[in-house]
Formats: structure tokens, sequence, C-alpha cells
């Protein structure tokens, strides 16, 4: 069906050239919202209108008697007709419905998937800072991160994962204060403890591994303790360590790995910020009042002007990350950085706090002159999660002290629970992440109904002991059936559409309708019937459907089981 696809919009595409040679629309396929009006929709009837200055309805009878005179269509289509003010529905052939499974079974687990391209993207996510574990905001930044890899990558696109966190500044300063008034005897709620300090139970963890003298391995650096609790320097040094480690362990443990790790520090260090600066202020775009220097943000779109380094240097907050700059400037460096590696694809995944950052980076990247483009980089926002548990939001943890983490998730569910829950809204929406829920083993519980959907084929393949080679696909008329083969053609547009739009909740989406759409057909049809030829052709259909929710489940990181158990009827049975 693919291929009929293809076909067809080539089709299209010459007809509407032929009507509008100066201003032909773009030739895309719609799928009507109610399915006995077809399998495919045309509007560019309604879209021509305006244009060519005729009625919608009259260029779609010009549109039916062209689009009849092609190949294509006299091959893959068994009816077109018009609707309402100028639709055009098309109806397939069964011959085109029932080809996408000969394409999936010849192609694997590479159907959905474009060829390689010589197209470079860098998604930065997750991006925690090394002062606590990993929280339930971090899990939903991984999840969407990783996805929207996977999907870059079914893309065909070169993609590098990046971990960018702050490994110095005010933050990392209360972690050393923290972990040395730990190594001190004191606990939260003495005397002499720190106001700024964290109090969850993982400092007292690298207080106790600092005093051993331990020797602790991140992805990016190894670091062994010196056991003085006067020299905090050392102590700064090992908890970031300590904490880099636990956050990948967090990391490995959801399935998750990057390429690259960043260090705010290195901005520094390298001089990337100072040049920056320096490139800022020659450009014009920056003035001094009140003692501060303030870009110019306002020429590019921000609200307001933006303070690049306070009057007072070395003060609190902002601005004193390092030299008195607040935080825009060292993210403007940043990003300069991606792009001058050869990244002009960009996207981050952070939460919906950094929503002010966009306008003031990008006015930042503008006002450096090096030819970025305006909307560099792209960004995918995500609101935070709330997690409820026996009916009641819970908003503790022992280990960090006043939030959820990833482990916790991970811990109290499973990690295809998490990463597929995580997935399952759109970013910009709240979520709530129901720890009953996630561990029901019925249909209530969408991961759980997408897995069985799998499990129930492997099952039924599993006792079948002839081939599948040649089936007579022809057989395959069932409505349940032609409805499942719709469904599975979706697939490779899907994928393409979600990896554009930034949008891995259409993954999660579809699954659940693929599922539908195959547990519909089991509830509907025997497959082991004694017809071997129908037998085969049905089977065929439950391979190439397996083949599909492997492929999804893959892109989404979450497992695909041959078994699982189950409640007591908890999904339709097979038909008598």
């Amino acid at each position: 069906m693919i291929q009929a696809k293809q076909e067809l919009l080539q089709a299209l595409q010459t007809v509407l050239a032929q009507m509008a040679p100066d201003a032909a629309p773009v030739s895309a396929f719609e799928s009507p919202k109610i399915a006995a009006h077809g399998d495919l929709a045309i509007t560019a009837a309604m879209a021509l209108a305006r244009t060519l200055k005729k009625k919608p309805r009259d260029l779609a009878e010009t549109l039916v008697e062209q689009l009849r005179a092609q190949p294509a269509v006299q091959r893959w289509v068994q009816d077109l007709e018009i609707a309402g003010p100028g639709f055009v529905n098309l109806r397939l052939t069964p011959a085109a419905r029932q080809s996408v499974v000969t394409e999936v079974l010849r192609d694997g687990a590479a159907f959905g998937s474009q060829p390689r391209r010589d197209e470079r993207v860098l998604v930065e996510f997750v991006s925690a800072n090394p002062t606590g574990p990993l929280h339930v905001g971090h899990a939903r930044q991984a999840a969407l991160g990783d996805c929207i890899c996977n999907l870059f990558e079914a893309q065909g696109w070169q993609v590098t994962r990046e971990f960018y966190y702050n490994d110095a500044g005010v933050q990392i300063a209360n972690l050393a204060t923290s972990t040395q008034a730990r190594l001190q005897g004191l606990k939260p709620g003495d005397a002499g403890w720190p106001e700024a300090a964290y109090n969850g139970d993982y400092i007292d963890d690298i207080a106790e591994a600092y005093r051993a003298r331990a020797t602790v391995k991140a992805d990016d650096r190894e670091f062994t303790a010196s056991g003085d609790a006067h020299d905090l320097d050392d102590v700064r040094q090992f908890a970031v360590a300590y904490l880099r480690r636990e956050q990948d362990l967090d990391l490995q443990a959801f399935g998750v790995r990057f390429d690259h790790y960043f260090l705010e520090s290195s901005l520094y260090t390298s001089g990337r910020v100072e040049a920056t600066v320096q490139r800022l202020v020659a450009g014009g775009d920056t003035y001094e009042s009140d003692g501060a220097l303030w870009l110019r943000s306002t020429d590019y779109g921000d609200d307001k002007d933006r303070v690049m380094r306070k009057s007072a240097p070395g003060g609190s907050g902002a601005a004193a990350a390092a030299g008195g700059y607040t935080y825009f400037v060292p993210d403007v460096a940043y990003h300069i950085n991606k792009f001058e590696r050869g990244f002009h694809k960009v996207i981050n995944v952070q939460g919906s706090d950094h929503h002010g950052t966009i306008a003031r980076v990008r006015a930042g990247l503008q006002a450096a002159r090096l030819g970025i483009p305006k909307g560099f980089p792209d960004y995918l926002l995500h609101k935070m999660v709330t997690v409820m548990r026996g009916g009641q939001e819970v908003k503790i943890s022992k280990r960090a002290g006043s939030y959820v983490t990833l482990r916790d998730l991970i811990d109290w569910t499973s990690r295809d629970a998490v990463r597929f829950f995580l997935i399952s809204r759109k970013a910009d929406t709240e979520f709530v992440f129901d720890i009953d829920l996630a561990l029901k083993a019925n249909d209530e519980n969408p991961v759980f109904y997408v897995q069985y959907a799998h499990a129930r084929i492997c099952s039924v393949l599993a006792q079948w002991e002839h081939g599948l080679d040649a089936p007579d696909l022809s057989l395959l008329v069932a409505p349940a059936e032609q409805a499942l083969m719709l469904k599975l053609a979706e697939y490779p547009e899907m994928l393409a559409r979600a990896a554009a739009d930034l949008a891995p909740h259409d993954l999660a989406f579809y699954l659940r309708d693929l599922s539908a759409a195959f547990h519909a057909y089991y509830a509907a049809e025997r497959f082991l019937v004694d017809d071997l030829a129908l037998a085969r052709a049905r089977l065929a259909l439950l391979a190439a459907t397996r083949q599909v929710l492997r492929n999804a489940l893959r892109l989404l990181g979450v497992s695909a089981p041959e078994s699982m158990a189950r409640e007591a009827a908890p999904l339709p049975q097979e038909a008598a």
C-alpha cells in the first residue's frame, strides 16, 4: 500500500499541475474522519477555489475526471466520489490495502524507516545539574528526548545526544557545603546546618563515601576522595562526580544513553563566554545602564532588553554564575558552539520553566551576527508530572528529600511503563502518572494493552506449524482485516510527521490505535482455521502487525514481550 500511495500521490501531483500550473497546492492525502467515506481524501479543490476563481465542487469534478485517466488511479482506486463542498474521497482496491502486508514482511525492522541522509541533528535533553537525583521532570524529558532521537534516526538523520550540565556556581557550592556539613556530623534541623543545604538522604550517602575515600567513575569523569572534610574543593569535586555517577546509573536503568557531555564551566575556561560578550558588544547591540551591561534583545523580538552582566559581579543569584554574567550569556555561547560544531539543526528538550529563555537566547544568537537562522534552536518544552498512588499525590522521596525521582518511578512500576506513560501525552500538557494504573494488567493500562497485542500474536504464530511463504493476500477481505491493513499503512507517514512536528506522543497514540485494530480483529475472526490458504493469509497479516508493533515499541524504548500474564478476560476474546 505504501507503493500504491506513492504512485497515487504522483498522479495527484500531475493532475494538479495541469489544473493550476502556476499555483498547484502541495499533493497530499488526508484520512477521512468517517471510515465509511473511504480510505483517502483530497481537499485540493477547496485550496484552488480562490486562486482559480471557481467553485470548489466544480473543481472537484474536473479533478476526479482527470484522476480517472491516470494509470495509477486505474490500478489502485476502486471508487472516486465527491462529497460536501468539494472533498474527493478515494476507496482503494483490496489489492492496494493487502499489499502493505507484503511490504512490512519484506522490510522487517526497517519498515517505516528512511535511508540514511547527510543531515545532522543535535538533541540536548535531561541536562540536570549534578546536585541531586533525577526527578520525574527529568524522567519525562529523558523519555521525550530519547524518543525524538529515535524518530530522527528512523528518518535517516545522523543524531547526536547531548547532556549539558552546570558544574559550577551557587548550586554546586551549596552541594559542597551540604556534604561538608554531613561530614562534620550535622543533619537537617541541627543548629549550624546551612540554610541553603540539600536535605535528602543522598547527601549523607555522599559524605559516607567521601569519608571512606571512595573512587567514583561517571561517563565523563573519575575522582577519588581524599577524606579530608576541611578540603571544600575536594568535597565539591567528589560530590559532583558521585552524583554524575548516580545520574548515569539512573539513565542506564531507563535505557537512555548520551554521545556527549558538555560542561558549562568549559565555556568560561575556554574563553567562549568572554568571546561571546565581546562579539555582542562589537556588534553594537549592547549598552551600559545603571552600571550593568544590557543586550538590546527587543530589536530581535524579545519582550524586553536583557541584562548580560549585573552592576555587582559576584553577587547572589544569576549574577554569581561566573564573572557576574547572567545565565543567558553562557547559553548564547553554548549555542554558538553548537552551530560552530556543524549542527545547523538543534533541538532542546526542556521544562516549561525555560519558556522565557527562548526569545533571549535566539536574540543573542542573532546579535552575534554569525549567520545563524532566526529560529535556531528548536525547542520542545514539557510540563511537569504529578505522581499519584492510592488516590493520593506523592510528593516526597526519602532519597531525594523533597521530590519523586526517576528511580522511584522505575522501582514502583517498570521501565516500560515509565517510558510509555511519559510519552503518552503531548509534552506541553500536564501529566498525571498514576502508579496504580501502571501496575494494572488489563486494558485500562495502555502499555499493557499494546504489549499484550504483541504477545497475543506471538502466541497464535507459535501454534502454526506451516510456513507463511507466498500467502494469498486476496483472501483478506473481512472488514476487520481491511481496517487493520489500513492502520499498518499509516505507520511510515506517522513517523515522518511525528519527527517533523517534534511530537513523539503521536507514536504512543498510533500504537494504541493499532492495538485496538488488532484486538478487534482477534475478537471478530479465527486464525487457525481448516482452510490452510486462509489461515496462511491471516497469519501473514498477524506477522506484519507484530512487526510494526515491535518497530514502534523499539522507537519508544519499550520492550515487545512474547508472553505476559494478565487478569481474567481483560481484553476481547477470540471468536468461536
